[in-house]
């Protein structure tokens, strides 16, 4: 994506997300199903197996993912953009739990900072403001 798109979709997000409160509540009757996912740290992969054997987000398919998006592999913010995507076309059933690396000091030592700013020498330090912005 052009970092235009990015950057709007990456205000959009924050927009959302200030709307919502601290704690998120999610609850779920014996009919309906709650897949619970964590630490992608950027492995792409991973996060399509779990769509693949699970199914996308849909009103009929609710996720939690909690925490720990990026750092340490190669596609962090490909995964940021598919969740962020699906929390704002279904923000009732996809819910973005923060983690320990849904921070600066962490983005840092762990990668994410330097492997946004190699990707896109142009505007990578703006998209990087943006996504801690977001966080």
């Amino acid at each position: 994506l052009h970092a235009r798109y990015v950057l709007n979709l990456l205000h959009e997000t924050r927009k959302h997300l200030k709307q919502l409160p601290n704690i998120s509540h999610v609850s779920t009757c014996y009919s309906e199903e709650v897949t619970v996912c964590g630490d992608l740290h950027g492995q792409l992969d991973d996060l399509f197996l779990i769509f693949y054997k699970n199914g996308l987000p849909s009103p009929s398919k609710s996720y939690v993912f909690n925490g720990d998006f990026v750092d340490r592999g190669k596609q962090s913010l490909e995964i940021l953009i598919i969740l962020f995507t699906f929390l704002l076309i279904y923000p009732k059933e996809v819910h973005l739990n923060r983690g320990n690396h849904e921070d600066h000091m962490v983005n840092l030592r762990y990668g994410f900072c330097a492997g946004l700013t190699r990707m896109s020498r142009v505007h990578g330090k703006k998209i990087l403001k943006m996504v801690q912005n977001v966080f």
